[in-house]
């Protein structure tokens, strides 16, 4: 077939043991479109944006504040997702909106990133790196988590001359073309074949397989918590066997905390809980306190191979845009210096304490990164489904069709927890009753 080599067909072996993910475009299924009254501005909507799925939510947003979603009926949703763990301050957070509006009228884009000295840039940068170890002193800000994706591929490879990369299986980085070509289900990414080259995956959580690391690879990229195969967090042993596998043959550890960082797994970043340092470090989702910005974290010495041979290595015009980053820098100032982070481990014990229903089969958490698995995977669409219409905003996952998620914003409260939970519960029952 066009595009497989042998190593695919090594690792197509290797993961026969795998459920092979099951969410195809027909899965995301939620209150259609078609069945609503096409008001003017859905019409245009379904003729000239673009959407990514056959039957999208369609909630026509008229404001948010908080922990709520208004539509333009006067409907409120209780967010809990976080448009997929951005909104992690939830909704229009005053200090946020404040940061906007203050840099949007001081200046905007002056020029391509990298190039004037902007104080957004500078004090986010040092600011963060105060709170990271040692060797994650230098960031450079991207527009989103594909695009940090897709530079640390870039930079791992320009360090150590190498060309092998190494992902794990039921792994989602990204959706442009290098990100994608990390993804280990080739029922969806052979429809855009070729992909990049010398991609290999491993399973994670199984040190046994790490032994196919070796001096030819240039870089492992793995997430602390894989998010979308339903909330799998890593063993303790597992990514120290990791950090010490690449450390022993001089391999890149890139770990990708783009849905784990700013506070969500119950600290700033999950890596921090397991007593290792990765060579670099991506964030964005919650970064922007719903801005959209991205960027990797590595060494000084490391994010200078982009400026020498060649220069300029890797560019972006708008990473780093000071809006976005006065949007950033207000938020971490807030995490840093409210409990919200500390509250995070509560609230979740909370969330799964009250997730008691027949229909459930299991919950599984990572802070307030959680999945509930039903004991029949063809009712998810079902309760999803019956929760929206309930008022509460939850979400399917890439990998794991017998889950549906759950990621409020840290602000929530326990007013929030039962008003949510009691939601779910209704919903889990109307689909129990009726199934």
């Amino acid at each position: 077939m066009r595009g497989e080599n042998k190593d695919q067909n090594q690792m197509k072996n290797d993961l026969m043991k795998l459920p092979r993910p099951t969410i195809s475009e027909m899965t995301w299924v939620w209150l259609p479109l078609q069945q609503k009254e096409m008001s003017g501005k859905r019409a245009l909507f379904l003729q000239h944006v673009a959407q990514t799925s056959g039957m999208p939510l369609g909630i026509e947003v008229s404001h948010a504040s908080g922990m709520y979603i208004y539509d333009t009926r006067g409907k409120k949703y209780l967010d809990f997702d976080s448009g997929i763990s951005v909104s992690s301050l939830g909704h229009c957070h005053p200090i946020v909106v404040k940061a906007v509006q203050r840099q949007a009228e001081t200046y905007m884009h002056t020029m391509v990133y990298g190039e004037h000295i902007q104080s957004p840039q500078v004090d986010y940068a040092a600011l963060l790196a105060s709170t990271l170890p040692h060797g994650l002193d230098s960031v450079y800000f991207v527009n989103s988590g594909s695009e940090a994706v897709e530079a640390a591929l870039k930079l791992a490879r320009k360090v150590t001359g190498r060309t092998e990369i190494f992902s794990c299986a039921r792994a989602y980085h990204g959706s442009t073309i290098g990100a994608e070509s990390l993804r280990s289900d080739y029922d969806f990414s052979r429809h855009y074949f070729p992909t990049v080259p010398g991609v290999r995956h491993i399973v994670f959580n199984d040190i046994s397989q790490l032994e196919r690391i070796t001096e030819k690879t240039a870089c492992l990229i793995l997430e602390p918590v894989q998010a979308e195969a339903g909330i799998i967090p890593a063993t303790q042993t597992y990514l120290q066997a990791v950090a010490a596998r690449c450390k022993e043959t001089g391999t890149l550890l890139i770990l990708d905390e783009i849905q784990t960082g700013f506070g969500r797994t119950g600290s700033l970043f999950a890596f921090q809980r397991y007593g290792i340092c990765p060579d670099i470090l991506l964030i964005a989702k919650a970064m922007g306190g719903g801005m959209p910005v991205g960027a990797l974290v590595a060494s000084h010495a490391l994010m200078q191979q982009f400026a020498h041979n060649p220069a300029l290595g890797h560019i972006t015009t708008f990473g780093g845009h000071p809006v976005c980053i006065a949007a950033a820098l207000a938020t971490l100032h807030i995490l840093l210096n409210e409990t919200y982070i500390q509250e995070v481990e509560t609230k979740s014990q909370m969330i799964v304490d009250r997730l008691q229903h027949p229909l459930i089969q299991s919950v599984r958490s990572a802070g307030l990164m959680i999945g509930v698995e039903l004991t029949d995977a063809g009712l998810v669409n079902n309760v999803v489904n019956e929760a929206i219409a309930q008022g509460v905003l939850i979400d399917y996952f890439l990998f794991d069709d017998r889950s549906f998620r759950i990621a409020p914003p840290l602000i929530l409260g326990e007013e929030h927890i039962i008003e949510g939970t009691d939601k779910l519960l209704h919903a889990l029952e109307t689909v129990y009753k009726n199934r």
